[in-house]
């Protein structure tokens, strides 16, 4: 499949939303979170979110510190019910930043951060007050994820990107895409049995930007404004991994009829 006039083949571009839903596509399917007790500590009021952003100093313009651009984007997230988590960060040829032992590593910096999820806007300002901890969030509640490589990560984009139908994707330096999309599924028989596509729920999380990482930094390949927030149902995300590992020839078509059928 060829990219649109001014699009790369291999990257995905933010504006797709904008152009609307071609005629005769279904409406993409999305589904808002069902908050369980956990995800519902995370709300609070918008009162309380916006005295921690008030805790935020100002930089000139490119002097912003990493450690404050991460602080930002964990508030961010968590206001809107994404819970998020501290993780170890690089620094030279190491990982640091866990507590209690050495981790060669990303990973949470707590041994019990599962139990942590329901923290207070002060709790997720105070963690990112002096060290520049990754920025992870814990799936199996609100969010949930699709690991694949960047092969099949551009091919599924491409996909989506056809059809009008954008939905978050963050990518790492060492070439790992995530597609992002609401809890609760299932990972397809011929998805799971490749060794290379990864499901992250309960008991898992995810890195998001703008951690850093050894050779760059964790990105966004799709912004979750495009699509206003708004996450895909899991069979959604799966029938494009599927249409895109199948190289199907008329993967328009294909997508189109597996969602009217409700697959």
């Amino acid at each position: 499949m060829s990219a649109r006039p001014g699009f790369r083949d291999d990257e995905v571009e933010n504006q797709v939303a904008t152009e609307g839903i071609r005629p005769g596509f279904p409406e993409p399917p999305v589904q808002r979170p069902l908050w369980n007790k956990e995800a519902e500590h995370m709300q609070w009021s918008a009162d309380r979110w916006q005295s921690a952003f008030r805790g935020i100093p100002t930089h000139p313009a490119g002097l912003t510190s990493s450690r404050i651009e991460l602080r930002v984007q964990a508030i961010g997230f968590a206001s809107r019910g994404w819970p998020v988590l501290p993780g170890t960060y690089p620094e030279d040829d190491h990982w640091i930043g866990r507590r209690g032992r050495e981790y060669d590593g990303l990973a949470p910096i707590y041994h019990d951060w599962a139990d942590r999820l329901g923290t207070s806007p002060d709790q997720v300002t105070s963690w990112w007050a002096e060290q520049p901890f990754s920025l992870l969030i814990a799936t199996g509640t609100t969010v949930d994820a699709i690991e694949v490589d960047a092969d099949l990560g551009r091919r599924a984009a491409s996909v989506l990107r056809a059809l009008g139908f954008p939905v978050p994707i963050v990518a790492t330096p060492a070439g790992r895409w995530y597609f992002l999309m609401s809890g609760g599924g299932k990972l397809y028989p011929e998805l799971a049995a490749e060794p290379g596509i990864l499901l992250h729920s309960s008991g898992s999380w995810v890195p998001m930007p703008p951690s850093a990482f050894p050779g760059g930094a964790v990105h966004w390949r799709v912004k979750p404004e495009v699509c206003a927030w708004q996450l895909p149902t899991p069979d959604f995300v799966q029938d494009a991994l599927c249409t895109a590992r199948e190289g199907v020839e008329d993967s328009q078509q294909y997508v189109a009829d597996v969602l009217v059928a409700g697959r």
